[in-house]
């Protein structure tokens, strides 16, 4: 049986090139696998404004860069809060009408038309219960000509539907009817818009706390940011609540049930905004307060109801998180509107939304970084920002040298110093050492010259003077081997030529 050889070369796996030892051309080599190389995108193309908007100062840059942001809320402010309130007027307001009263209807027809829609029910009980949970206006019972208001779900509403359903009435004959309340606003909340500023109160907290992370934690994990999130809702639902509570007093009670709320609310918010984040950008101020302010403002029912409201803010009334929000609230404090399923089932779709924006836009994220890594593409806003970084160091480089002071790499402050003034031993202190932070090489311990008092003059009785006794002057040490010698001094045994002596440890004095 033969044995195996070990000192036979390996086998070839691949045929040697006629130019060499090289492997031919395609084929593979052992051990190795090929690697595709990405196709390299196009280098970035600057255009001639970018140019000459580089030259501007670092700081003009960065402010024109950021002009965009008051000019957005100009137009938006003008696109959603100006059109929506400058002229509530009715359309379909839906009217419960117990029994049947074809003249009524007729009489509003003619009078108001496309302003209200009558819906016929056989119980009042039912009717009522409607108005409660918000999905109608008003009841009516021509029987005992009497109208059923709600206060606490929509104070317009209650203000302005009886009022003028009561002039047709009077207009065709008919007594003034008699107008009951349902649901009363408290005297800390008597024009019912606590929850709408409440729940914009939730919503900017909610976007804001996303907004900054989308802006300055791109590289965060996904846990992170979701941990920053939650932690920051707690204690904004904590605080507004607080505020809106027992320091203000516009909410009495429902304390718990309340923070619970807001702070779902939040999360869910800055879960969305934390998905749009990838995408947007720096820009992500802008949709994000499209969806959360000035979309969810008009369309909440806060201030008028979606009955009053122009479209597209009355259809908006059905998702946008404001109308979720507000409806949550006045059910838990006052009892009105359609419950808390319809705000659990929004809350859930807009943080189940925000979640897949993140898993999606987390690598769209990193694609766009790499790819900006390797092409070396920069934005305006990024060349601003390198640009303002070098002039405020040179900036302060300037205003440190008029104060005779220098920074160093290691970001330490020394003194501008004339030469000579200061000996070159004293760099540092007795806990760090030299001035830059290290020891000194060796430590001094040759020979010290002597001036004695006859040979250095000055006036009696002032230091360094005849009577001041023996002074020492120190001298920049060099080497233990390389000691400085007294010119006077006699020569010993052991002195090298040149006039050293041998390496040997020495006293802390010389001889005298």
């Amino acid at each position: 049986m033969s044995t195996p050889r070990n000192d036979l070369p390996p086998k070839r796996t691949t045929r040697p090139s006629t130019r060499g030892t090289h492997p031919r051309r395609g084929s593979s080599v052992a051990g190795h696998r090929r690697v595709r190389q990405a196709p390299v995108p196009e280098p970035q193309r600057i255009s001639a404004y970018r140019r000459w908007y580089g030259t501007l100062h670092p700081s003009l840059q960065l402010i024109g860069l950021q002009l965009w942001m008051p000019l957005f809320f100009i137009v938006g402010f003008c696109l959603c809060y100006v059109f929506a309130f400058h002229a509530p007027h009715p359309h379909d307001v839906p009217v419960a009408l117990v029994g049947s009263d074809p003249t009524l209807v007729a009489a509003v027809g003619k009078a108001l038309p496309g302003e209200y829609v009558f819906h016929v029910y056989d119980s009042l009980a039912s009717a009522k219960r409607d108005v409660l949970a918000g999905s109608m206006a008003v009841a009516y019972d021509p029987s005992a000509n009497e109208f059923f208001k709600a206060s606490a779900h929509q104070f317009q509403v209650a203000s302005l539907v009886p009022a003028t359903l009561s002039a047709v009435l009077e207009a065709g004959g008919t007594a003034a009817p008699r107008i009951t309340e349902l649901a009363p606003l408290p005297t800390y909340d008597e024009y019912g818009t606590v929850s709408m500023y409440v729940m914009l109160a939730w919503c900017i907290g909610g976007y804001m706390v996303a907004m900054f992370i989308g802006i300055m934690g791109g590289p965060l994990r996904h846990r992170t940011r979701m941990a920053v999130i939650v932690i920051g809702g707690l204690v904004i639902s904590l605080i507004t609540n607080t505020l809106a509570g027992p320091v203000v007093g516009a909410i009495h009670g429902h304390f718990v049930p309340l923070v619970l709320i807001a702070w779902g609310w939040i999360v869910a918010i800055g879960l969305a905004v934390n998905g749009l984040s990838y995408f947007a950008g720096r820009f992500i101020a802008a949709p994000a307060m499209i969806c959360f302010v000035f979309l969810s403002m008009p369309s909440s029912g806060g201030a008028y109801p979606k009955w009053f409201m122009p479209e597209p803010f009355a259809w908006l009334n059905n998702v946008v998180v404001g109308s979720s929000m507000v409806d949550m609230i006045k059910h838990q404090i006052y009892g009105v509107g359609p419950g808390l399923t319809r705000g659990l089932v929004t809350m859930a779709c807009y943080a189940g939304a925000g979640l897949v924006l993140m898993y999606v836009g987390k690598m769209w994220w990193e694609h766009r970084r790499i790819r900006a890594i390797v092409t070396g593409r920069t934005t305006m806003f990024q060349d601003a920002q390198n640009a303002n970084r070098e002039f405020l160091g040179k900036q302060r480089d300037q205003e440190l040298e008029r104060h005779g002071l220098t920074s160093t790499e290691t970001g330490t402050l020394t003194v501008l110093r004339d030469d000579e003034w200061e000996d070159d031993r004293a760099n540092g202190d007795v806990f760090m050492g030299g001035r830059d932070g290290l020891e000194t090489d060796s430590t001094p311990t040759g020979r010290i010259p002597v001036v004695r008092s006859g040979e250095r003059g000055g006036p009696a009785g002032r230091p360094g003077g005849t009577t001041a006794g023996p002074r020492t002057r120190p001298v920049p040490w060099v080497d233990a081997s390389r000691a400085p010698v007294r010119s006077d001094a006699p020569a010993r045994s052991g002195a090298r030529p040149g006039g050293t002596v041998e390496d040997r440890p020495h006293g802390r004095h010389a001889d005298r």
